[in-house]
């Protein structure tokens, strides 16, 4: 069994939210009565994180609870929670399960207030990106002979970290690469491929996804506000930025002479709504971010640079955040996913971009915080609402 916490339940029968943990394939059964709070932190541009607080207390010959268990499963006398050991965290509802955090343990701190009874264990944890940042790298990819790209350097890299593999769906990224130097470690030269092709890096489930945003994805399970008893989301706040750029300008190296020309780039990304969000038709002046100068940097990088920040822009004209109930929820929010929202009226209503998600699992239940992003105005769900939710928010 996993660690049972029972959230805010609706009328309908739904099966509480469980968090399952797993140190090297093997659930931490005895430790679950000790575990307090579970928190996993999940985003679309850092590593994925989670720390478990355990209370512990000492018996009578000395060992503490927590912190000295041990099983056979593990190993002899070899602690079950140990820097990296292996880690999964799931959710579980019901008969169904969805995976939180795939990683490793990262530290172990032991905490001995004077109360012994304030005792803890906090066990932090990084995503699989960690094992990446263990070895620092001299290496140049690419030669004039035999030029390199990002699919053939991701899909050798990744391969070295056995289990991990490439998600089927990963994008091309540039080719003809030669004397790519690298120095540093794995990850973070993957990191800044990622930056210079304008891509998403995200650990998941064993895979590795190396490409753009996937803002034209199925939507995961919509967010229902004010819906009555299909209601998920406990609360929502929609902000818009109107200081966001329209596009970008860079000033392009000349073919001949000295001054160069100046070219401008507009975001390029699909619209999560009917309207793009855009000051274009206000009556003023062109929104348009100048891009700083780069030494040496030809056409094709400035190009590159100035669409990674004009599509930064508009992604970030609209912005939500919020909290889920998990169990009503009923599944995992994931980061760098669409989802869609509805109950906030024919404007903000619609298909949202997940930024960042918070899992926390407590006492209290699982809840979800969240981050969503969104470059266009209108509702662009359809009719898949019940109508009976709706009116039973009203009524």
């Amino acid at each position: 069994m996993g660690f049972d916490l029972a959230g805010l339940l609706s009328g309908k029968e739904r099966a509480p939210a469980e968090c399952v943990v797993e140190v090297d394939q093997q659930p931490i059964d005895d430790l679950y009565p000790f575990l307090i709070e579970v928190q996993v932190e999940t985003s679309r541009t850092q590593p994925a994180t989670a720390t478990l607080t355990f209370e512990t207390r000492r018996d009578e010959q000395g060992r503490w609870l927590v912190q000295d268990a041990a099983s056979s499963t593990f190993g002899g006398d070899d602690p079950v929670l140990v820097e990296w050991k292996p880690i999964r965290l799931a959710a579980v509802f019901g008969a169904r399960e969805e995976e939180v955090f795939r990683g490793f343990i990262r530290q172990v701190r032991a905490e001995y207030p004077e109360d012994a009874g304030g005792a803890r264990l906090v066990v932090e944890c990084q995503d699989d990106s960690l094992q990446m940042d263990r070895e620092h790298k001299r290496r140049t990819w690419g030669t004039e002979q035999v030029p390199a790209s990002d699919a053939s350097l991701l899909s050798e890299l990744v391969s070295t970290y056995s289990p991990l593999s490439t998600a089927p769906d990963c994008g091309r990224g540039q080719s003809g690469l030669v004397n790519l130097n690298q120095d540093g470690t794995d990850i973070e030269f993957l990191k800044a491929r990622a930056e210079a092709n304008g891509y998403e890096l995200l650990f998941r489930e064993g895979e590795v996804y190396f490409g753009p945003m996937r803002l034209q994805r199925q939507p995961q399970e919509t967010l229902m506000v004010y819906a009555g008893a299909d209601t998920n989301c406990l609360s929502l706040t929609a902000t818009t930025d109107s200081h966001q750029a329209d596009a970008v300008a860079y000033d392009a190296p000349a073919a001949t002479g000295d001054q160069p020309t100046q070219e401008t780039v507009d975001p390029n990304l699909p619209l999560l709504g009917k309207t793009h969000a855009t000051s274009a038709d206000r009556g003023l002046a062109p929104f348009v971010w100048r891009l700083s100068g780069e030494a040496g940097a030809d056409a094709s990088r400035l190009r590159d640079v100035a669409q990674r920040k004009a599509n930064d822009f508009d992604i970030h004209k609209i912005q939500a955040e919020g909290e889920l109930d998990g169990t009503l929820y009923g599944h995992v929010l994931l980061a760098g996913g669409t989802v869609g929202v509805d109950g906030l009226g024919s404007r903000f209503s619609g298909i949202w971009y997940v930024d960042t998600v918070t899992h926390a699992f407590t006492s209290l239940g699982y809840r979800q915080r969240f981050k969503l992003l969104r470059n266009a105005w209108g509702d662009n769900l359809g009719d898949t609402a019940p109508i009976g939710a709706s009116l039973a928010a009203i009524f």
